[in-house]
């Protein structure tokens, strides 16, 4: 389905965009991963192998993702997609519960998940139209973002985690918004919804019994589990791909049910 298809992922180092990276691959595309740490980058790079490029750069810092699609551009002449999985809990930065989140905590939070997506979806419209100037039609390209059910559903006993929220539920608007704007230049944008999954940033409730207890009827698919980063790789694959040439400012949950499930809190 992406044969030939050059993609930037913002956080595919790890996790989910690094279960997307491989998923990619698979489908014939080629990839760049940024990640945050030498590290993951490492571990990354090997695991990709040669038919990705790995960079390591923080994600809010403005120009980090334009160098992500400079050196996909090098590589292989252009950018066809940029999918942005990079974001975290602002737990240990002071986010919180509304009334205990701190100036810090909020400041920070938005940074990370939510300026970080303007930074990456601003460099890649701009790839687009820059590569596409003289053509008519305009070959365009696509963009994902990834939300999180807690803008849609909240859970406020296990995930009250104020800032998180507001920027993950901002990112819906704008990725709508953004969507709107730029159709008529066949680029589009789209979103995923991921529930509970199990990467580095879920490690406190992965490790939390009550929260898995509960977890198991929030998201009570295939057994009632948490989710795995490969869970979402065909929704990622599909909305990058021509297949999903007629789609743009759209939703697809990949949530185990958590969206239509009450969820049942542990005695």
């Amino acid at each position: 389905m992406l044969t030939g298809k050059v993609i930037v992922i913002i956080g595919g180092t790890t996790g989910i965009g690094l279960s997307a990276a491989h998923a990619v691959m698979r489908a014939g595309g080629n990839v760049v991963a940024l990640g945050l740490d030498a590290e993951t980058s490492d571990a990354a790079r090997a695991a990709l192998g040669d038919g990705a490029r790995v960079l390591t750069a923080d994600a809010r810092t403005p120009g980090a993702a334009e160098q992500a699609i400079a050196l996909a551009v090098d590589a292989w002449g252009l950018l066809d997609g940029l999918y942005h999985v990079a974001g975290g809990s602002g737990r240990r930065m002071g986010d919180g519960p509304l009334h205990e989140a701190t100036d810090s905590g909020w400041d920070e939070t938005l940074r990370l998940n939510l300026t970080s997506v303007f930074l990456s979806n601003r460099a890649a419209v701009r790839q687009f139209l820059n590569q596409d100037e003289g053509r008519d039609p305009p070959v365009g390209g696509a963009i994902l973002n990834v939300s999180s059910v807690l803008a849609m559903s909240p859970s406020p006993k296990y995930f009250a985690t104020f800032a998180y929220t507001a920027a993950k539920s901002a990112i819906i608007g704008m990725t709508r918004s953004a969507a709107a704007a730029y159709a008529a230049n066949n680029v589009r944008f789209n979103f995923l919804v991921p529930g509970l999954v199990d990467t580095p940033m879920a490690k406190r409730a992965a490790g939390d019994e009550m929260i898995q207890a509960y977890v198991r009827t929030r998201q009570p698919l295939d057994g009632g589990r948490i989710g795995r980063p490969e869970d979402l790789d065909a929704a990622a694959v599909y909305l990058l791909s021509d297949q999903a040439r007629f789609v743009t400012g759209q939703v697809l949950a990949v949530d185990g049910g958590w969206g239509v499930s009450e969820g049942q809190y542990p005695s």
